[in-house]
């Protein structure tokens, strides 16, 4: 089975509402437009149920199939956009300085309205399906707040499903893996106050450029010296920042970074490392610190079973040659972990590379690749159809 056909036929509406909602970006919990027009498109298509004000501004649609199965799955896109200048030049490009859709949120909220709309025409499944429109994937980890306002106690799935697209494969080619498929999360900070002096007189002052050189260069031996090398961690400083001009040394230094993993004993040991040189290598020069180790997001990890039924729905989309197994997970992090903390499920990857060339996520030249509209929407409906089965 490859795209479905009436997919097929509002591939034209979908692109119209791909890039309408690229234009009008909206960052976390603050999806007021985005979640607006996802209600009312699906209450246009007839679903039977739409709940709002979920985490704020997330939406819930409700399609029940034909029969009295009493099943039910979960399926869960997200909205948010990223506060990113945008570069694209594309005639649907953000109108709102500043933010833009760097991650292709656009997209996958417009699948997931595909498969609604597809969905509550033909309504081929026995069972309800739950449609998830969640905000603040980005930051906020609105996955999580959606979970602590009892969201699989409000709608009890029996799996929840995740989908995102993938620049870096090929267009149409489905990605999956069973267990750990993205990493756990953590924002580090360090504020080192030493003495500022006059640029010229080092030995009157406690530079703390210079003992943060010394932290962020110590920092790389935590997880080349520490971490089993056959395990996956990373500590990466990103922001440095202190002082105002050449000649003065500045009273403090602050470094922003971040953290990955994927086993919990491996986040632990990080965390413990981390601490231990950002608050002894200043000490050891006179000077004090202050760090934080904040932890984010858990490790996405999917469930063999449910990995398994997302594959086979997958191949029946887009044929067994393009549904791959990853190599190797990936280190970026991602909030339906949270969700997938609570509840059996699987997150897969969807190709959207046009070539090796094409920007990819949270780029500022980033633009969603319309061309796979249907195939994602394809699949949620195709894995809703054999999940709950008629019959």
């Amino acid at each position: 089975m490859p795209v479905l056909n009436r997919i097929a036929e509002f591939h034209p509406e979908m692109t119209a509402w791909r890039q309408d909602f690229h234009a009008h970006p909206e960052t976390a919990f603050e999806e007021v437009r985005t979640s607006r027009i996802v209600a009312e498109k699906l209450r246009e298509f007839g679903v039977d149920q739409v709940v709002t004000g979920i985490a704020g501004t997330g939406v819930v649609g409700i399609v029940r199939g034909q029969g009295n199965s009493g099943r039910a799955i979960g399926l869960r896109a997200d909205m948010d956009a990223l506060p990113i200048l945008e570069q694209t030049g594309v005639p649907h490009a953000s109108t709102v300085p500043g933010k833009m859709h760097a991650c292709g949120h656009d997209g996958h909220t417009t699948m997931l309205l595909g498969a609604a709309k597809y969905l509550a025409e033909t309504r081929n499944f026995d069972g309800t399906v739950y449609l998830i429109f969640q905000p603040a994937e980005e930051s906020g980890g609105g996955g999580n707040v959606m979970v602590q306002e009892k969201l699989f106690e409000r709608f009890p799935m029996e799996r929840v499903f995740g989908m995102h697209n993938w620049p870096g494969a090929p267009e149409g080619q489905f990605l999956w893996k069973v267990g750990p498929v993205m990493a756990a999360t953590a924002q580090i900070e360090v504020v080192i106050e030493g003495k500022g002096a006059h640029g010229a007189m080092p030995h009157q002052g406690n530079d703390p450029v210079v003992i943060a050189a010394q932290l962020v260069t110590a920092l790389q031996s935590v997880v080349a010296r520490n971490v089993e090398p056959v395990e996956s961690g990373v500590i990466t400083i990103g922001h440095i920042q202190g002082g105002d001009t050449w000649n003065v040394i500045p009273q403090s230094v602050t470094l922003r970074g971040t953290a990955r993993w994927f086993k919990s004993e491996v986040g632990d040991l990080l965390e413990e490392k981390f601490l231990a040189l950002a608050t002894g290598i200043p000490a050891a020069f006179g000077a004090t610190a202050k760090a934080v180790f904040d932890r984010g997001y858990p490790a996405t990890v999917n469930e063999e079973t449910s990995t398994r039924l997302a594959v086979k729905a997958a191949e029946a989309v887009a044929g067994a040659a393009k549904v791959q197994e990853m190599p190797k997970p990936t280190m970026g992090g991602e909030d339906f972990s949270f969700m997938l903390n609570a509840k059996d499920g699987c997150y897969i990857m969807l190709g959207a590379g046009r070539g090796p060339a094409d920007p990819q996520v949270h780029h500022p030249k980033y633009d969603f690749n319309d061309a796979v509209l249907p195939i994602g929407a394809s699949y949620w409906a195709t894995l809703a159809e054999q999940l709950l089965p008629r019959g």
